[in-house]
């Protein structure tokens, strides 16, 4: 996919639409940085936004679970999906509690997912997957098995249609405001791990890995 990309009716922002962000870059580090997505279709006219994690591999989404799923079922008819990931960075105290807001750093996809019937487009998304959520943990570990890869339904979504919209920065207020004797600011927000724990399973003692010792959600 070229590095341009000009919104189309459905992905352009509209409200803020300063706050519109259409450059893959911009919605590429989003998307890295973020673990959950949200994943909305319509089944016989009902609507339905299912959490769920996530990879990216180059221009796709890959998004995997049961092979029952029904949200997966579903998507593999072609249905219209739409998956949004939002970050929260803050939350904007302003002196009027209309103008309060959040920052926030958010991407959305529009188009139509669909199954990955080759196996080893689907182990490579698998592996997308675990080093999406944790870099370095896939080689770290067994493998998934024949039996697993066939309980495993691996769904791709191109992406081609998107939009990204971010908010940063301190409060805005009404001019007429600005005296108001209150404070004002942004309260910052960032998901910070703690220790990890072991499990006391554990059949021998073992050092913690770098990659779960340091491990941090920051993309650079």
């Amino acid at each position: 996919m070229p590095d341009d990309y000009t919104p189309t009716p459905r992905t352009r922002v509209v409200r803020e639409p300063h706050r519109g962000i259409y450059d893959r870059a911009t919605a590429y580090q989003i998307l890295d940085e973020g673990l959950i997505c949200h994943v909305g279709f319509i089944i016989d006219g009902q609507p339905f936004v299912i959490p769920t994690g996530y990879g990216r591999k180059d221009d796709s989404l890959y998004i995997h679970g049961s092979a029952a799923s029904r949200m997966l079922r579903n998507l593999d008819q072609g249905i219209a999906v739409c998956v949004t990931v939002t970050l929260l960075d803050g939350l904007v105290l302003a002196r009027s509690i209309f103008n309060h807001s959040m920052n926030y750093r958010s991407v959305v996809v529009l188009g139509t997912a669909v199954a990955v019937n080759d196996p080893q487009e689907e182990l490579d998304a698998l592996r997308a997957l675990s080093e999406h959520i944790l870099p370095g943990r896939w080689a770290d570990v067994r493998q998934p098995n024949e039996r697993e890869l066939k309980a495993t339904l691996v769904m791709r979504l191109p992406i081609e249609e998107f939009s990204a919209k971010v908010r940063q920065g301190p409060p805005i207020d009404d001019e007429e405001d600005y005296g108001f004797p209150t404070w004002a600011g942004v309260i910052p927000l960032t998901l910070v791990p703690a220790e990890p724990a072991a499990d006391p399973r554990l059949s021998v003692k073992m050092t913690v890995p770098q990659y779960a010792r340091n491990y941090s959600r920051r993309r650079v």
